[in-house]
């Protein structure tokens, strides 16, 4: 596809992008006094119509193996991280509704953040250490004692397509705590939506979810270990001309 034509389309989806989002924000403040689970689904139909935008403005299709893997139970979601796009998609299409976390000065986000801040999310602030996990632990319990799922990206941040970042053992000491079940998610969505990129590219991205693993006989690395194995694996099934020279 041409350049120019890439451009518009990309346009079109930011602008569209922006109104949905202003919009979207006065929507939720009209449904906060809502019970949560119906607050929860008002406001992620932003992402619905977003991801919706994404296939009918640029072209950007997708397709999810395995989620039939997803427990019935709350568990810790653990994924590869490549652009905005798997942020989006992730909290309307799990089996249950997901608690991100992140840091907290997204919170600040005009309008986007603001719509953040009525739902279950947990935000921290890095500079307190070790007692921002401590924060996550405690709100983290309470969260999946209450049915949600927590979702988080060990790389901490976005990862060009055929790269890996150094995973980090968060997710995996919340686990550890918890004893809840990891599922690690690979995915290619840094191929259509790239990072930092204002063009938005057609094309497939699948979403695979693999066998949820236990934290039962694991330390905090030997578990972080086995998920940042399957996924690094299963990102050569999913883009191997990104891995073609390793």
């Amino acid at each position: 596809m041409r350049t120019a034509a890439l451009f518009l389309r990309s346009l079109l989806f930011a602008i569209v992008m922006l109104v949905a989002t202003v919009v979207w924000a006065c929507v939720c403040f009209l449904a906060a006094p809502l019970p949560y689970n119906k607050r929860f689904w008002v406001t992620s139909r932003w992402n619905v119509f977003i991801i919706w935008c994404a296939r009918v403005i640029c072209g950007i299709r997708y397709q999810v193996k395995g989620y039939e893997n997803l427990p019935a139970q709350p568990a810790i979601l653990l994924s590869k991280h490549q652009s905005a796009w798997e942020t989006i998609f992730m909290l309307p299409n799990m089996k249950r509704p997901l608690v991100y976390v992140f840091k907290k000065e997204i919170l600040y986000i005009p309008f986007f953040g603001w719509g953040m801040a009525l739902l279950r999310m947990i935000p921290i602030d890095r500079s307190k250490g070790k007692r921002a996990f401590a924060h996550v632990v405690k709100i983290g319990k309470a969260r999946l004692a209450d049915g949600q799922s927590i979702i988080m990206f060990p790389e901490g941040t976005r990862i060009p397509v055929g790269q890996k970042g150094q995973y980090k053992s968060g997710g995996t000491r919340l686990a550890i705590e918890t004893r809840a079940m990891v599922v690690p998610i690979a995915h290619n969505s840094g191929e259509c939506w790239p990072k930092n990129s204002f063009i938005k590219r057609p094309g497939l991205i699948t979403v695979s979810i693999g066998k949820p693993i236990s934290p039962e006989n694991h330390t905090a690395d030997s578990l972080m270990q086995e998920v940042e194995n399957w996924i690094e694996s299963e990102m050569r099934v999913i883009s191997p001309h990104a891995y073609s020279g390793t």
